[in-house]
């Protein structure tokens, strides 16, 4: 049941970095609570799988740890990718 709770913080968490990062109008809304819940169902199931308790904090802090470092890393990078290629394709039809 802890690791609703840590979804849920880890979506909060892709939330606020949607809207700490630049160029918001080049990705959904949902691109960043997307990866960090992802990311922290992940790294909260390894740490149940490698003998974490569920009440340990070790569990928790790597989780949230790892879901905004990923989160910021994965989100600022598809939103480079996604300019660049609007830029390309711009200058490839004659629009810039």
């Amino acid at each position: 049941m802890y690791i609703v709770l840590a979804l849920v913080a880890a979506v909060a968490i892709g939330v606020g970095i949607h809207f700490a990062l630049p160029r918001r109008g080049l990705r959904g809304v949902a691109l960043a609570p997307a990866i960090a819940g992802a990311t922290a169902a992940v790294v909260y199931a390894i740490c149940t799988w490698t003998g974490l308790g569920e009440g340990n904090p070790v569990t928790w802090l790597v989780t949230l740890a790892v879901s905004f470092l990923l989160c910021w890393v994965g989100t600022d990078a598809l939103s480079r990718l996604r300019a660049s290629r609007d830029a390309a394709t711009e200058k490839r039809l004659g629009l810039a």
